[in-house]
């Protein structure tokens, strides 16, 4: 009974199973249930024990006594204890669902002795602190994930990841996986209308904010369904297209994926712009970031000229620093730390403590990183290294 699967179980009971439905109406009372086999054991064995000894002494005298002891443990032992109770934890859903309709009978006949048994039972329970005589069967997070890990071939390893993503969710937060505002692509209202045209018509991106000269002074956001109504449209003019705009969507920074993911779900929106508690935009995301932290990365963007990690023959790699840290870790099974920073260029910002302005070489934990091109103000393209993995100084071509 106590070796039930408690998932399978309750899996049973859903579909009716009346064998599944005694065994878990049992098992939600374990001190009665264990009482009520206990007593029948002890009583059994006890019993057995008295029988023996005045069997023995008939017929063997005073050594009858020692005689009996050993014989009556051996088969108790064999007979009563380790094979039986083997077999049955090893065939537990066989074994024990058909028992539970003896045992449902034997708790009903043994009620009044059972409740006796209980109350001293549960009062010295109560002594060592503990009060409840129900099983907790509620998993947390990480039980769940170790439940997931260790589900062998029942569940397929992609799966498997699928469903630890959503677990962590909650441990991650929209600007670490959000488009860096350095890296946002829109249409600045200022510009004249037929480069602003030009944009629209050569764009691949499914939507694209508008603004007035900065990301803070934003209008609002073109969709694809926007972008072609306007350049439908005979009065082409920048009127027109603010007309066409969609208003924007602000949301917080550090805002969890799993609740930004029902907030789009909620809002009916697919994107959202990322602002700072001084109200300056930070970047965008959109449900197609949250998706990927869930299912893997989804196609690329057709426009990406940049190959974001490119691995080199000595085993470093280089890499785009405004991929995110997550990214990375995720891509290549590393452990950058990702408490600060967000990026490859903000890590390697955040450790020199100032923007570099020759390139640099630098070791962070694990890991040799070199600059190869800083451009804007920014780091454009770094080189890293595990040294775990190859103990050669960065350069050395």
């Amino acid at each position: 009974m106590m070796s039930l699967n408690r998932y399978r179980l309750k899996h049973l009971v859903k579909e009716n199973d009346k064998g599944a439905i005694r065994a878990d109406k049992l098992l939600k009372r374990p001190d009665r249930l264990l009482g009520v086999i206990l007593i029948g054991n002890n009583f059994v064995n006890i019993l057995a024990a008295s029988l023996t000894t005045v069997l023995c002494l008939n017929l063997f005298g005073d050594s009858g006594v020692v005689i009996g002891s050993i014989v009556l443990t051996l088969i108790i032992l064999v007979f009563a204890e380790i094979t039986p109770k083997t077999f049955a934890a090893l065939n537990s859903e066989k074994v024990a669902l058909p028992a539970s309709l003896i045992l449902k009978y034997l708790q009903k006949i043994l009620r009044p002795l059972v409740l006796f048994v209980n109350f001293f039972s549960n009062y010295f329970m109560r002594l060592l602190g503990t009060k409840e005589t129900s099983i907790n069967e509620d998993l947390s997070p990480e039980e769940l994930k170790s439940v997931l890990e260790n589900s062998g071939d029942l569940i397929p390893k992609k799966y498997q990841d699928m469903l630890v993503s959503v677990l962590e969710l909650d441990k991650v937060s929209v600007d670490e996986v959000m488009t860096q505002r350095s890296e946002v692509i829109g249409i600045d209202i200022n510009q004249p209308i037929e480069n602003i045209l030009s944009n629209l018509q050569n764009n691949q991106k499914d939507f694209l904010p508008v603004f007035n000269e900065s990301l803070d002074d934003l209008r609002g956001v073109i969709d694809l369904y926007g972008i072609t109504s306007f350049l439908s449209n005979d009065n082409k003019s920048i009127e027109s297209l603010i007309d066409s705009l969609d208003e924007a969507y602000f949301i917080p920074e550090n805002t969890p994926l799993s609740t930004q993911l029902f907030n789009f779900q909620k809002n009916k929106k697919t994107v959202a712009v990322i602002i700072d508690e001084y109200g300056s935009v930070k970047g965008l995301v959109t449900i197609k970031d949250v998706l990927e932290e869930i299912v893997g990365e989804l196609a690329t963007d057709i426009d990406r000229e940049t190959v974001e990690i490119m691995e080199q023959k000595d085993g470093s790699y280089l890499i785009d620093a405004s991929v995110p840290l997550r990214e990375l870790n995720k891509k290549l099974n590393w452990q950058l730390p990702i408490n600060g920073a967000k990026t490859l260029n903000g890590l390697i910002i955040d450790q020199v403590e100032t923007i570099p302005e020759d390139n640099i070489k630098i070791e962070i934990d694990n890991y040799a990183i070199e600059t190869v091109l800083i451009r804007n103000n920014m780091i454009k393209i770094a080189r890293v290294l595990q040294i775990e993995q190859k103990d050669e100084e960065l350069g050395d071509d």
